[in-house]
């Protein structure tokens, strides 16, 4: 396959790099970048996964920002939802421009569910659950998408290019998604882009890729979405997370353009082995690393019990028709 249709990837990242030395100046953008060294390594790796899988660069900066680097699970989230706005936005443009498939219907009513979502886990759910059980709970989650690959890459065969029927039980599926997803995102930065992914390709029998793309879109928006909310609305958009977004500007918005262009050029099934990996090591680290106290006990059994019944229930149920649903 040419690579000559994303030759518009390196003409993004050097305009955001140029506008990021205008606006900061030459030696206090890269004073950001030494200082927050950590931050930007963590997020080369993370922006290559946030462009290229459903899964989100929250899903590495969260974890690493939480547990190694030991930053507050509140700045992580907020980092989380900032970068990406950066990062998965330059993966859109790119994705967009260069012609690879997206499910817009998806991404319009998913959307729409996602700004109500994020709005909630921001204002009234973040605030009430502890630190730990939130970062326990997310590494259930993430297992529980884990074995959605699995699943996907072991016996699921029939794959489909499109939604064939589209009707409002179709439309009101993917929104109580986006609010399910962007509650989620609002509790950890990311969570969207995994949720209605399982929706695309376990219930509906989407191709991976078509749906990966159009989950990094989703996210992206909804990233978009709950920045603008940290820093008009809730007005908690500053130090030290103004620092790290800095450091790690630069550094997204090349990552998460080649992360996207990756997942169009790799096979399905190394994608998913690479997934599977990593979230098998965050799941070892948090077993480790976050002490077993009742209530995170509790949420983490919860949230598997429930993501795991929610995606074995789409498994069973997939078809290119989805079941009868009751109207909102």
């Amino acid at each position: 396959m040419s690579l000559s249709k994303y030759k518009i990837t390196p003409i993004v990242s050097v305009v955001v790099w140029l506008a990021w030395l205008t606006i900061l100046g030459f030696s206090s953008a890269f004073s950001y970048l030494i200082d927050n060294w950590e931050v930007a390594v963590t997020m080369i790796f993370g922006s290559a996964i946030a462009g290229g899988t459903s899964l989100g660069g929250g899903a590495v900066a969260f974890p690493v920002f939480t547990k190694l680097l030991h930053i507050a699970p509140a700045d992580a989230r907020i980092f989380s939802l900032a970068i990406q706005s950066i990062g998965m936005s330059a993966a859109s443009l790119t994705i967009w421009l260069s012609g690879i498939t997206v499910e817009w219907r998806i991404v319009r009513w998913g959307s729409l569910g996602g700004f109500l979502g994020i709005f909630l886990g921001l204002r009234f759910f973040a605030p009430i659950f502890p630190p730990d059980a939130i970062k326990m709970s997310f590494t259930l989650l993430l297992a529980s998408f884990a074995m959605t690959l699995w699943v996907l890459s072991q016996k699921i065969k029939q794959r489909n290019s499109t939604i064939a029927y589209w009707g409002v039980r179709e439309k009101q599926l993917f929104f109580l998604a986006g609010i399910m997803g962007g509650i989620i995102s609002g509790l950890v930065g990311n969570g969207i882009d995994i949720l209605v992914f399982s929706v695309m390709v376990l219930l509906f029998r989407l191709n991976e890729k078509i749906a990966t793309s159009t989950s990094v879109v989703l996210m992206a928006i909804n990233a978009i979405a709950g920045f603008a909310l940290q820093v008009f609305f809730f007005h908690d958009f500053g130090e030290p997370v103004l620092s790290y977004w800095f450091a790690a500007i630069p550094v997204v918005v090349i990552g998460a353009p080649v992360g996207a262009i990756l997942c169009n050029l790799l096979s399905r099934q190394t994608i998913a082995n690479f997934l599977i990996s990593l979230i098998s090591i965050e799941l070892v680290t948090s077993f480790v690393l976050i002490p077993p106290r009742a209530i995170v006990v509790c949420s983490s059994v919860v949230t598997l019990i429930v993501f795991s019944g929610l995606n074995y229930w789409m498994y069973r149920q997939g078809m290119t028709e989805v079941p009868e649903f009751d109207s909102l």
